[in-house]
């Protein structure tokens, strides 16, 4: 669990100094008095008959959390998938709802789940290594996929949000690549798939935070134009069915819609959808009235895969 402290506007400080007060303190906890899995499962019925089970994935940098939703009761789509969250390379967790209340709700639909998490970018960790964690979480899943989630290997799906959808897209790049199978499908959700995902463009703006983010997680500029850190700057030919999910408000969503024109030009089947009325971060927000109509929206493109 994230570390309970008194903890200050982080928002209002520089980069360097948000990442010194994480290094020293921790994830802070989400003062949220009903995002919890108890809460969200008397808020929402539907989620009572979703077990839940503690994983842990082995990754080249050391052992990440992961977590296991399924709920037998529930038609099954003979779908699963691997879910990563966002947080802007420095943060995020498995108890967020951008990771918990999602998997709660798609298993509930009949799609089992794999959470899971990766090493943060604090300013002495870089890319690759969140991407290697997300491929190992990946490989995990694909090498249990029956026993861990009751499906087929090819049948098994990949996917995440903002920072999340990031890390996603590059390791079905890098899966491409190496000439392994690439996921059986892709959701990205407000992705940010370009060094300047408000202009969709390679070029940065130093004096943006995004830019200085982008920075964070890459950690030099050689590394700008990797494009197994930022799918769009490669060729998107054998990417597999993507859904790509943006918000109608984000100031991100240039970069999720260049790339899913991109998909679109390379042959790749792409659904892409804006949510009305959204921003940034909406499905973290089991309040916000768009969140359920867009994780909704996954249940239904996973489905039509099946």
């Amino acid at each position: 669990m994230p570390e309970t402290t008194d903890v200050p506007d982080l928002r209002s400080m520089s980069l360097p100094e948000a990442l010194r007060w994480l290094r020293e303190h921790g994830e802070p906890a989400d003062r949220r008095p009903d995002v919890d899995t108890a809460s969200l499962r008397r808020r929402f019925p539907r989620l009572a008959d979703v077990s839940v089970e503690e994983h842990d994935i082995r990754t080249p940098h050391g052992i990440q959390p992961a977590r296991v939703y399924r709920d037998r009761t529930a038609r099954a789509s003979a779908r699963a998938l691997v879910w990563v969250h966002g947080g802007a390379f420095i943060g995020g967790h498995l108890d967020m709802p951008e990771s918990n209340w999602v998997a709660l709700e798609l298993a509930s639909r009949g799609i089992p789940v794999l959470a899971a998490d990766y090493s943060k970018c604090l300013g002495d960790v870089h890319f690759p290594v969140p991407s290697d964690d997300v491929l190992a979480a990946w490989e995990m899943a694909d090498a249990r996929a029956a026993d861990l989630l009751g499906v087929d290997p090819g049948s098994l799906l990949l996917g995440g949000a903002s920072a999340g959808g990031n890390l996603t897209a590059g390791v079905t790049a890098r899966l491409r690549d190496f000439g392994a199978p690439v996921p059986a499908g892709l959701v990205l959700v407000y992705p940010v798939v370009h060094p300047n995902g408000p202009a969709a463009s390679a070029q940065l703006d130093p004096a943006s935070l995004h830019s200085q983010l982008t920075m964070n997680f890459v950690g030099s500029a050689d590394r700008l134009a990797d494009p197994h850190a930022f799918a769009a700057l490669g060729s998107a030919a054998g990417f597999p069915p993507t859904l790509v999910l943006v918000c109608e408000h984000d100031g991100l969503r240039p970069s999720g819609e260049a790339f899913a024109g991109q998909l679109e030009a390379a042959g790749v089947a792409v659904e892409l959808r804006i949510e009305t009325g959204a921003d940034h971060g909406h499905i973290n927000e089991p309040d916000d009235p768009t969140a359920l109509p867009a994780i909704e929206a996954i249940a239904n493109w996973i489905w039509t895969l099946s």
